[in-house]
């Protein structure tokens, strides 16, 4: 029988099986000698132990098509990333780390922006008009007022999604309000799981549909990125692709060579500013990284 693990707790697996609800399971000793570790969003095989009692064992686990490390998960296929337009203010630094990581990791990225009833006009349409630029799906929602929630749920049907952000932007408003369409076998699954009992640190799919998983995760209040060169840095600012291999100065850092394409945007007011300014920052600070 095949299904997906959407919780791991203290050596216990649980997988949801679409039609029979969710098992839980134990990873064979094999793994543990081949050092693989089951993880949340794997797809796996398992053999029932007990129908009435939904047990099992996990016999094999799928090849992964990707995974990340902090929040260890498998199989994602896309990242949607909340903020609040406002209260709090977005810290627009750490938005831009996300989406380095997700890009380092080819995730693709939606953007929510919530809380936009306690906005003005002009807080999101900047924001709009910084990420947009960049080629970023961007949802303006309310979870208060129930405002693109249909939005939401349409960018995240049929897909596993991380849902990934701060503190205190509105993220479990958001699942609580996507998440009563999950049905019966999501009762069984917070019984079987008993989710309360544990807040969000362990990592943790819901089912919002037969196939479709948002999984939520710790908030976030700073990020450091460093898992590649300063010199890859600008591949994953996309807002930059245009103007790649268009420098006078082959391998070009767009930092302080004459004749830098992607300065002569951000002057003409291509590239948003915030943008480059924590392209500037992220450098340095993976510069100090390579110095020590």
């Amino acid at each position: 029988m095949q299904g997906k693990i959407v919780k791991g707790i203290a050596g216990f697996y649980y997988v949801h099986v679409v039609g029979s609800g969710v098992y839980e399971c134990k990873a064979k000793g094999a793994f543990r000698k081949e050092k693989r570790k089951p993880l949340v969003g794997d797809n796996v095989e398992i053999d029932i132990l007990d129908e009435e009692e939904k047990t099992g064992n996990i016999t094999e686990i799928h090849r992964r098509k990707n995974e990340l490390i902090r929040p260890a998960v498998a199989n994602i296929d896309q990242a949607l990333v909340v903020f609040a337009v406002t209260k709090p203010k977005p810290h627009l630094n750490l938005l831009d780390r996300f989406l380095v990581m997700m890009e380092c990791k080819e995730i693709p990225v939606v953007l929510c922006f919530n809380k936009k009833d306690l906005s003005e006009d002009r807080e999101w349409k900047k924001l709009q008009s910084i990420y947009e630029t960049c080629g970023y799906p961007t949802i303006f929602s309310s979870a208060a007022k129930e405002e693109n929630i249909d939005m939401v749920r349409q960018a995240l049907h049929g897909k596993t999604t991380v849902l990934a952000g701060p503190s205190g932007v509105g993220k479990s408003s958001l699942i609580n309000l996507l998440h009563p369409e999950a049905g019966m076998e999501t009762g069984d699954i917070s019984r079987k799981i008993e989710r309360g009992k544990h807040t969000t640190r362990h990592s943790e799919l819901f089912p919002l549909d037969e196939y479709s998983y948002i999984m939520d995760t710790p908030g976030f209040s700073s990020l450091y990125v460093n898992d590649f060169e300063k010199e890859d840095l600008k591949m994953y600012f996309r807002e930059f692709e245009p103007y790649e291999g268009e420098c006078r100065f082959q391998g070009c850092s767009h930092i302080h060579e004459p004749g830098c394409r992607v300065k002569e945007a951000l002057e003409a007011g291509k590239i948003p500013e915030s943008r480059y300014k924590n392209y500037l920052e992220m450098y340095k600070e993976l510069e100090e990284k390579r110095r020590y």
